[in-house]
């Protein structure tokens, strides 16, 4: 066989490991194990988001940033080894991610109601869900059964989840890495109509663009004034932020669409949006008719999401403890 053919090969193969992973999955997976997994999900998801609701894009966030690298096997959660192995919670695109606490609930809990059956991975996929339903947001199914991986890189998380900074070919590129297509980018990209965007980023999009103390010429002149009054410039600054979305912060809506078109995305992969006619189109479409299919279709590209490169049977474990790989096997 060529190395032509055996590359073409082993693409298609691992497609069809990913394909086969996701038709394991059942609905039912816990039914006679932990009847009560999904219940005790929303509950506790509940009582966290209600009291924080930045928790529900946070969750989001998490569970994509788990899905993109390795697939969804929640390496996202596993912490630094006591060797100083940096682990995908040490690098820098998840310096910023919270919500560890709520999965560290619902793991606390399923392991008293049903220890060594719910694997972390599904966890996560269930808390994104039950998150985004408390604030109103939409419902989809999340089959259940993936596993956890013991393998856990801040390099490769550094190399997979897309970059603020990205421009829309590296977008559409990483995202058709993991079998997501420009609609999916686009769509899950709403998400930004949700949570906050921390000024760091944006510094030198708003005081050094092209290495000149210019501002990005794609932002709104108005935007970007109104984003100078709150993130100014200051090196370090950590802690300063900003609505990702200015017109309903809280609300699960298409108002990030509006930002976007009006050239007030925040990040610069929010610009990009706008760079390719696909995902434009998609963007003016959901401005016009007031997001008439935004979240229907945001479910749906979750569903798609939370069965990327999936963990089934004895690929991966159950892990005790989310934060830390099994010592010995269930």
């Amino acid at each position: 066989m060529s190395l032509i053919n055996l590359s073409s090969f082993l693409a298609i193969l691992a497609m069809l490991v990913v394909i086969s992973n996701g038709s394991e999955l059942s609905r039912n997976y816990y039914k006679y194990s932990c009847p009560n997994v999904e219940a005790i999900s929303k509950r506790i998801t509940e009582q966290y988001v209600s009291r924080v609701p930045n928790f529900a894009p946070g969750l989001i966030r998490m569970n994509f940033h788990d899905c993109i690298v390795r697939g969804c096997d929640a390496s996202v959660l596993l912490d630094p080894t006591p060797s100083n192995n940096q682990t995908e919670k040490d690098s820098v695109p998840n310096s910023t991610l919270r919500g560890f606490e709520v999965i560290n609930a619902i793991k606390g809990a399923l392991e008293k109601e049903c220890p060594g059956v719910v694997s972390c991975a599904d966890v996560l996929s269930l808390a994104s869900r039950d998150a985004i339903v408390t604030i109103n947001g939409p419902y989809w199914d999340v089959p259940l059964g993936r596993k956890d991986g013991r393998i856990s890189l801040a390099s490769e998380a550094r190399a997979k989840i897309p970059s603020p900074f990205a421009n829309i070919s590296t977008l559409k590129q990483n995202f058709a890495d993991v079998g997501l297509t420009p609609k999916d980018l686009v769509v899950l990209s709403g998400a930004h109509t949700l949570g906050i965007g921390h000024c760091f980023i944006i510094q030198g999009r708003l005081y050094n663009f092209t290495g000149k103390g210019d501002t990005d010429p794609k932002l709104s002149p108005s935007y970007a004034a109104w984003l100078k009054t709150r993130c100014p410039k200051v090196a370090g600054d950590s802690k300063s932020f900003v609505f990702m979305d200015r017109i309903t912060p809280k609300v699960f809506d298409e108002k990030y669409f509006t930002m976007v078109t009006q050239h007030r995305g925040l990040f610069q992969s929010d610009a990009a949006l706008l760079d390719d006619s696909e995902t434009k189109t998609y963007l003016e479409t959901q401005v016009n008719t007031h997001g008439s299919t935004f979240a229907k279709d945001f479910a749906k590209s979750m569903t798609k999401m939370i069965e990327i490169g999936v963990l089934t049977g004895s690929q991966g474990e159950v892990r005790k403890t989310c934060g830390a790989v099994n010592k010995y096997k269930y």
